[in-house]
């Protein structure tokens, strides 16, 4: 196939080691504490920092300021495909921690980007939270797959 072993990138990692870690395809593999108190530990399987970054990056292009014109919920339909396809790489391993910032991120971003549209600041509807205004606009929120057996609520 023509491939070939960059020796500047290539090394053994012996992840038993204390504060080892391996970023590989996205993800992060190291061996942490058992989170019950028991002597053992386990592989912790998460997206790594940089993942997440790119994530965040992207999330941040598509609520841009370039971005005002477009409807709300063309908007939310393709933040969710974005999301949906980055949970679905990411639904191995230990997820619900990142998966739980970046549920933060977007409601952060779409907020800053209702109040960007318009001369006069957005507000969600008396009595409704951003976070339940934002489900009835057609935003899905990352859940971990283990609780539910699905990648959104």
């Amino acid at each position: 196939m023509g491939l070939e072993i960059n020796r500047e990138k290539t090394r053994i990692v012996d992840l038993k080691q204390k504060g080892a870690s391996l970023d590989f395809l996205g993800y992060t593999f190291r061996y942490d504490r058992d989170r019950q108190g028991r002597p053992h530990r386990y592989l912790n399987v998460i997206p790594s920092k940089k993942a997440l970054k790119k994530e965040r990056a992207a999330l941040r292009a598509m609520t841009s300021s370039r971005f005002c014109f477009k409807p709300i919920p063309a908007l939310i339909e393709d933040l969710n495909r974005n999301l949906e396809g980055w949970a679905a790489y990411f639904s191995f391993g230990y997820p619900s921690r990142a998966y739980g910032n970046l549920n933060h991120y977007v409601r952060q971003r779409l907020q800053i980007h209702l109040r960007r549209r318009s001369q006069r600041p957005y507000r969600a509807p008396k009595g409704v939270s951003l976070y339940a205004h934002l489900r009835q606009l057609g935003l899905r929120y990352l859940v971990p797959p283990r609780r539910s057996g699905r990648l959104f609520t």
